[in-house]
C-alpha cells in the first residue's frame, strides 16, 4: 500500500505536466496598430519603401510588412560639456553650452541623415571649437551674445539641409583651461584696469580744465555783455534825458510865448488889433520884472548870508547886458533848487 502511494506521488506531477497544452505560436500577442504621440510625426515604410506620413493618433502597422520611424518635432536641446578650445589670442579655455533645435521637415530628418540627433551634437561641437577661435578672450567675456549669434548662424546653415532648424545657442560656462592661465589673465586684467583708471583720471582732469576754461570764457562774455548793456542803457538814458530837456525847454518857450501874448493882448487898446514888436518887447519886460520881483522876494526870505549885485533899475531887455540876463537865469535856477530842497525836507 505504501509503495503504491509513493509511486502515485512520483507519477502525479508528470501526469499533470503532460496534461498542459503545448505552446501554439498562432496565439502569441501581436498588434497591427501603433500610436503616434502628440508632438511627433511618423513615417511608415512598406517592405522598406514607399514612405507614408503618419500624424499623431492610432495608426495601422502590419508586422513584417510595415516599418515605422517616429520623429520628435518639438524643440529640444543637446548639451556640450567641457570642450577644450583656443581663442584668437591663444588662450586655452574650457567651454560648455547648449544647442537648441527643432525638426522642421521630418522626412529629411528621417531619410537625409542617419541619426540626426547625434549628428547635430557633433556639428555643434565642431562649430563651437571653430567659432571660439575667431574671438579674443576679452570679447567672449565682455559680450557672449555676439559669439552666440555667430554659432547660431554657423550651425543653422549646416543642419538646415537635414530638415532641422537651429533655434539658438547658449554658452553656459567659459573659463581658462588651468589655474596658471587664469592667474596670468587676472594679472593682465588688473593691468588693464589700472590703465583704464589712469585714462579716466586723465580725462577727468582734462574735463575739469575744460570746464574752468569754459567758465572763464562765459564769465568774460557775460561781463562784456553786461558792460555793453550798461553802456547801452546809459546811452538811451542820456538820449531820453536830452529829449526830456529839449521838450521841457520847448514847453517853457511855448508857455513864455503864451504869457507874452496874454500880456500883449491886455496892453492893446482895441481888441483884435495886431500887436507890434514894440508891444511884445514891453510885455516881455513886464514878465521879466515880475520874475525879478519873485526872485527878490525869495532871496529876501532866504536864510543864506550872501551878497548879491544887481544892475541898474529899469531898462528894457534890449538895453540890459548879457551879464544881467545871465544873473537872472542863475537866480532862477538857485530859487528852483531851494524850492526842491524844501519840498524834499
Amino acid at each position: 500500500m505504501s509503495l503504491a502511494i509513493r509511486n502515485l506521488r512520483l507519477t502525479a506531477p508528470l501526469a499533470a505536466k503532460s496534461l498542459k497544452a503545448p505552446p501554439n505560436p498562432t496565439f502569441a500577442r501581436r498588434s497591427i496598430f501603433t500610436i503616434i504621440h502628440q508632438g511627433h510625426e511618423g513615417w511608415r515604410l512598406s517592405f522598406g519603401r514607399n514612405p507614408t506620413r503618419l500624424l499623431p493618433g492610432l495608426r495601422l502597422k502590419i508586422p513584417v510588412y510595415h516599418t515605422v520611424q517616429e520623429i520628435d518635432i518639438r524643440e529640444t536641446s543637446v548639451n556640450i560639456h567641457d570642450l577644450a578650445a583656443f581663442t584668437s589670442d591663444n588662450v586655452p579655455v574650457v567651454i560648455s553650452g547648449s544647442l537648441f533645435f527643432r525638426v522642421r521637415n521630418s522626412y529629411d530628418a528621417c531619410f537625409s541623415v542617419h541619426d540626426f540627433h547625434s549628428n547635430v551634437q557633433n556639428i555643434g561641437t565642431s562649430a563651437m571649437r571653430s567659432v571660439v577661435g575667431h574671438f579674443a578672450y576679452d570679447e567672449v567675456i565682455g559680450d557672449r551674445n555676439k559669439i552666440n549669434i555667430k554659432l547660431h548662424e554657423t550651425i543653422g546653415n549646416t543642419i538646415q539641409q537635414w530638415g532641422v532648424d537651429c533655434t539658438r545657442f547658449e554658452i553656459q560656462t567659459f573659463k581658462p583651461h588651468n589655474r596658471e592661465v587664469e592667474k596670468q589673465l587676472e594679472l593682465q586684467m588688473q593691468a588693464e584696469r589700472e590703465r583704464r583708471k589712469q585714462l579716466l583720471d586723465t580725462q577727468a582732469l582734462v574735463n575739469v580744465a575744460e570746464g574752468h576754461k569754459q567758465r572763464t570764457i562765459l564769465e568774460s562774455e557775460g561781463e562784456l555783455q553786461s558792460q555793453l548793456n550798461k553802456a547801452e542803457g546809459e546811452k538811451r538814458g542820456a538820449i531820453l534825458a536830452s529829449e526830456g530837456f529839449f521838450q521841457a525847454a520847448v514847453n517853457e518857450g511855448l508857455a513864455l510865448a503864451r504869457q507874452v501874448e496874454a500880456v500883449t493882448g491886455s496892453l492893446m487898446s482895441e481888441p483884435g488889433e495886431k500887436p507890434s514888436e514894440q508891444m511884445k518887447l514891453h510885455a516881455l519886460d513886464a514878465l521879466l520884472e515880475l520874475r525879478k520881483l519873485e526872485q527878490l522876494k525869495a532871496i529876501a526870505a532866504g536864510q543864506a548870508n550872501s551878497t548879491y549885485f544887481f544892475g541898474r533899475e529899469g531898462g528894457s531887455v534890449s538895453e540890459r547886458s548879457g551879464y544881467e540876463i545871465d544873473n537872472v537865469e542863475k537866480w532862477k535856477r538857485s530859487l528852483e533848487d531851494r524850492q526842491i530842497k524844501t519840498v524834499v525836507v
